[in-house]
């Protein structure tokens, strides 16, 4: 007996002793290639934390935390996480499902019963699942214009959504949905009577000692360690004001650092629990890491990412095969700061990168970090592989601009004078923007969002340039009036190019005087 916990302490030691060599190997010349990578993708601050067998084994800050001050970040440096928030409540869901409070196949107006969508059908059959997994019918970021930075609540947001239009067959497509997880939301506080914030803050970050994430700026103080988001003007960063997403927190309001993520990582690579304390059954956990809406890869995506072999959509979590192991993982993009998460249920290990600029250094070095992680020999050189290509986009904008600029019609006058412009026009589902004429340009101020306020210049025909007064992460645009047979305005046409917000989706009416 004396001999076989000899033997069986010896394995034991000599497990710890390779698990330690390889911990040592994953994070050797780590410092000096994050940082590195930093400085190429232009980022000015970001923080990582990596997580193996329940503990935190590497956090730092890289960079600074505002190009103004030239403070540092460091590990508890606060970052918007954005759709990282919405693990967090499908989370809630879980622990609420558990309690027998809801079930995931509740319809949503068993809970809502104004919820409305673009078919009665669709409206009568969504369920609580259905929210989490973005299959709605609905487009990616389709609706998002209707909560960024206005001043409609969570509720009126999902109340206009009735407005949008369907793009795929319900349950048979992919679309990314914030303003679905909105509608959880909803269902979270009427379940329990309280906010989703303080079902946060009960449930999953005071238990897992999360005690320096927030849930809105406006638990922002002096002393608060926070980055300031940042947005790249001709090719330097330049801080921007925090935007508040208190509407959307249930898809992205969150706000926290690389020390406190870390914990949440653990918490679910520990299955649910924390400290000795079961939060949620491992078995409910595991379902909300099934892939319940499948995303198909092309040939490009094949070839560029090597070794991910399947991808999805679980629920509040992305999912994905890589090298033959499950990954779950989920990003953030909020204004001027993109984040990405990861963990791998199966070998313990997670991690975490944090960024305040518009970038995707923090996808692309989570393939790194897993590759490390796993003790890949031949890794990928991800700067190398992904700059040109961002290189190449900045490129094509440029060009693109080139030729908008080219396509210009000069020596041509609006159809009309501009005071006949002038006035409110609406769209019915997001609302009213109001146009007043300033000089030889009409200045615009869209009454739901006060952030969206800028001027009109005249480009060609009855066509004006849209430049915003404050400065954020939306490019220029143009505005394109409609005029009926008589003569009339009649509509407002906007585009504004850019991947995250669809302008041509507002169709704005001139409001008779």
């Amino acid at each position: 007996m004396f001999k076989l916990k000899l033997v069986s302490l010896l394995f034991l030691g000599m497990a710890i002793s390779l698990n330690g060599i390889a911990q040592k190997k994953a994070l050797k010349g780590l410092d000096a290639y994050l940082e590195e990578s930093r400085v190429s993708y232009n980022v000015p601050g970001m923080s990582v934390a990596l997580v193996k067998d329940g503990k935190t084994i590497y956090e730092k800050g890289f960079g600074l935390k505002d190009v103004k001050t030239g403070e540092k970040v460091d590990a508890n440096t606060l970052f918007a996480i954005a759709s990282n928030s919405k693990a967090y409540t499908a989370t809630m869901m879980a622990m609420l499902v558990e309690e027998g409070k809801v079930s995931w196949d509740d319809k949503v107006k068993a809970h809502l019963p104004w919820f409305e969508l673009y078919d009665v059908y669709v409206s009568n059959e969504m369920t609580l699942r259905d929210l989490l997994c973005h299959r709605s019918g609905l487009a990616t970021f389709s609706g998002d214009l209707i909560w960024y930075g206005s001043k409609y609540s969570a509720e009126e947001v999902v109340r206009r959504a009735k407005h949008l239009e369907q793009t795929f067959d319900f349950r048979a497509g992919y679309g990314y949905q914030n303003i679905m997880f909105l509608a959880a939301g909803l269902v979270i506080e009427e379940v329990t009577g309280e906010s989703w914030a303080v079902n946060c803050k009960k449930r999953i970050l005071g238990p897992l000692g999360m005690n320096s994430t927030l849930c809105s700026i406006t638990e922002f103080t002096p002393k608060t360690n926070l980055a300031a988001p940042h947005n790249e003007v001709e090719g330097k960063n330049v801080s921007i004001n925090w935007v508040n997403w208190d509407n959307v927190a249930a898809a992205g309001g969150l706000i926290s650092s690389a020390h406190d993520e870390a914990e949440w990582l653990k918490f679910n690579l520990n299955k649910g629990i924390c400290k000795g304390d079961t939060l949620m059954q491992s078995s409910t956990m595991y379902g909300l890491w099934e892939t319940y809406n499948p995303q198909p890869q092309g040939e490009w995506s094949r070839n560029f990412y090597t070794g991910r072999t399947a991808q999805g959509y679980g629920m509040g979590w992305q999912t994905m095969i890589y090298h033959g192991e499950r990954v779950i993982h989920h990003g953030g993009g909020y204004d001027g700061m993109i984040s990405h998460s990861f963990f791998l249920p199966e070998k313990g290990i997670g991690g975490v990168v944090l960024t305040n600029s518009i970038s995707s250094l923090s996808y692309f070095m989570c393939y790194e970090l897993i590759d490390r992680l796993l003790g890949f020999e031949q890794k990928v050189d991800w700067p190398a592989k992904v700059l040109p290509l961002i290189q190449g986009s900045v490129a094509g904008d440029k060009v693109a601009e080139e030729d908008f600029n080219k396509a210009r019609v000069l020596d041509t006058n609006p159809s009309l004078a501009l005071s006949n412009y002038a006035g409110k026009y609406e769209d019915k589902m997001y609302g009213i923007v109001e146009l007043t004429v300033n000089g030889d340009q009409l200045d615009f101020q869209f009454e739901p969002t006060p952030l969206f306020r800028g001027s009109l210049s005249h480009w060609h025909y009855d066509t004006f340039r849209l430049t915003w007064g404050e400065q954020m992460m939306l490019p220029k645009g143009t505005a394109q009036f409609v005029l009926n047979p008589a003569g009339q305005v009649d509509e407002l046409k906007i585009d504004v190019p850019n991947p995250d917000f669809d302008f041509t989706e507002l169709h704005f009416k001139k409001l008779a005087e």
